[in-house]
């Protein structure tokens, strides 16, 4: 079975989903499963705003208080930690995932995108790394298993893997994606949102008929 999975690197919900499914997909030892991983950008104008805590930006963007917002993330953050996940809003550095999806389109053609998708939500939401900061997409990568002069000349064009970070958010727009994480199982079934694992199981259930 493949599912290919719509995420942005800095969706929280896009990790805590990524585990419910793992949990889903144990489930069935006997079968076998070809996770592709999917590009979308929750918000492509996004700067790099090192110095603003994500409790102001997401304030600031949505309207809210900041009490309202740490308190959302609050919220957000015992949910991840029901999956096994600690999430430190409080070191998050807020940037542009764009060249985060560059290297995770690389890391696709060598058939490791699942674990650069791994070491991304991490390294993003509980070390609280900069992943707008080529070093770190360096060392990043390289823990994936990419070689350091592969990942630097993604970094040091302009043009490599764009094209299929956008192919996939042009197709994420047809088959009517409205936000992340999306899961498509053999193009048969659609699951939104980090949903319960009963709810992926059953998907899979359905698809495996």
């Amino acid at each position: 079975m493949k599912i290919e999975i719509w995420s942005d690197i800095m969706c929280p919900f896009c990790y805590i989903g990524k585990r419910q499914l793992e949990t889903a997909l144990a489930v069935f030892p006997n079968d076998e499963f070809e996770i592709e991983w999917k590009s979308f950008q929750l918000d492509p104008t996004i700067t790099a705003e090192p110095d603003m805590d994500v409790y102001t930006f997401l304030a600031e963007r949505k309207g809210m208080s900041i009490e309202q917002s740490k308190e959302m993330h609050k919220g957000v953050a015992e949910r991840a930690k029901s999956v096994g996940l600690d999430y430190n809003f409080d070191k998050a550095v807020i940037s542009n995932s764009l060249n985060a999806h560059r290297i995770i389109q690389l890391a696709k053609t060598k058939n490791i995108g699942d674990r650069m998708e791994e070491i991304f939500f991490k390294a993003y939401f509980t070390d609280g790394q900069d992943l707008n900061n080529g070093q770190t997409l360096i060392k990043l990568g390289i823990q994936a298993g990419l070689e350091e002069n592969e990942i630097r000349e993604v970094l040091e064009s302009e043009d490599l893997f764009i094209k299929e970070v956008q192919a996939d958010i042009k197709e994420a727009a047809e088959i009517g994606v409205q936000g992340v994480p999306f899961f498509v199982f053999d193009r048969k079934y659609a699951v939104s949102g980090a949903q319960p694992i009963e709810t992926f199981v059953k998907t899979i259930q359905e698809v495996l008929k």
